[in-house]
């Protein structure tokens, strides 16, 4: 691995941490050079307490996914970035990104915000951010926000 990060990743979920981890991924791909993919991993575990589950229910969820990322694609042009995408997948997000995406696209480096989660749902599921850390094949940056740093 060098020293240089060619594919970097930022994992987006809507969260004010991964607008964090995003505006430093700009900034990490304009050092670089770097080719930006942006991912949002559709969590179908959420599907599970769906009795009938529907897919009016998917199709919206994807079209949200997909109209925010969209958003943060044209933001990350307009900081300068020139080659950027974006991917929306299907499944649980702690092992869709650091397994299957990240391999998929010859990520170097990842970018994710810091857990929301309280300790007890911590304990019970563990956070995305700490299994993305745990399985990754490339370096992890785990951004905080202020609070959060606090």
């Amino acid at each position: 691995m060098g020293l240089k990060y060619r594919n970097i990743l930022v994992a987006i979920d809507g969260s004010k941490e991964a607008d964090w981890a995003f505006q430093k991924g700009i900034e990490i791909a304009k050092r670089n050079g770097a080719r930006m993919i942006l991912v949002h991993v559709i969590d179908t575990r959420s599907f599970a307490i769906i009795e009938a589950y529907d897919t009016v229910i998917g199709d919206r969820a994807e079209k949200l996914a997909k109209d925010m990322l969209e958003k943060y694609q044209q933001q990350a042009v307009e900081a300068g970035l020139t080659n950027v995408q974006y991917e929306i997948e299907y499944g649980s997000p702690k092992i869709r990104i650091p397994r299957d995406i990240a391999k998929k696209h010859h990520v170097d480096l990842i970018l994710c915000g810091a857990t929301g989660m309280n300790v007890v749902e911590r304990f019970i599921i563990g956070s995305v951010s700490e299994h993305i850390t745990r399985y990754a094949p490339c370096d992890v940056l785990v951004v905080r926000t202020v609070k959060d740093a606090g």
